[in-house]
C-alpha cells in the first residue's frame, strides 16, 4: 500500500483527512510562512538546523517529516506545530472544512477557559501578590 492510500483519523474517527491532503497543507504552510518571513530555503534550513534538501523535499511534497522535524520547523517559523498541518486561511475555507472548524472551536474554548481561570485566580478573595 502506498502512502497516498493511508488516512489519518482525527476527532476519534469523526473526520478523516487524506495523507496527501495533509502533505499539501504542510508544504503550502511552510512555504507561505517562510516567504512571509522573507527567508530563503537555505536560511530556513540553517535556522531549523536541517538540510536544504529537506526543506526542498518538504515544500516539493516529496518528503514527509518526523515529529522532531515538525517541531524544529515550527520553532524556526515561529508557529505552533499544528499550524503547519491545517489549511492556510483563505476566504471561506475555515468555515467549510469541518476538521479545521472543529479544531478552531476547541482551541477557542480552551483559550477562553484558561483566561477565565486566570482571572478567577487573580480576583479571588485573599489573593496575595
Amino acid at each position: 500500500m502506498s502512502r497516498g492510500n493511508y488516512k489519518i483519523v482525527c476527532f476519534s474517527g469523526e473526520n478523516i483527512i487524506e495523507f496527501e491532503t495533509l502533505r499539501d497543507f504542510l508544504s503550502a504552510n511552510i512555504k507561505a510562512r517562510r516567504e512571509a518571513l522573507n527567508l530563503s530555503q537555505e536560511r530556513l534550513a540553517e535556522i531549523a538546523d536541517v538540510s536544504v534538501q529537506m526543506i526542498k523535499g518538504i515544500e516539493g511534497r516529496r518528503t514527509w517529516v518526523s515529529d522532531t522535524m515538525l517541531a524544529k520547523l515550527a520553532r524556526a517559523l515561529g508557529v505552533a506545530s499544528f499550524q503547519l498541518l491545517v489549511p492556510v486561511h483563505e476566504e471561506g475555507i475555515l468555515e467549510e472544512n469541518p476538521l479545521v472548524s472543529g479544531l478552531l472551536r476547541n482551541l477557542k474554548q480552551n483559550i477562553q477557559d484558561d483566561i477565565n481561570s486566570q482571572f478567577d485566580r487573580l480576583l479571588s478573595p485573599g489573593k496575595t501578590d
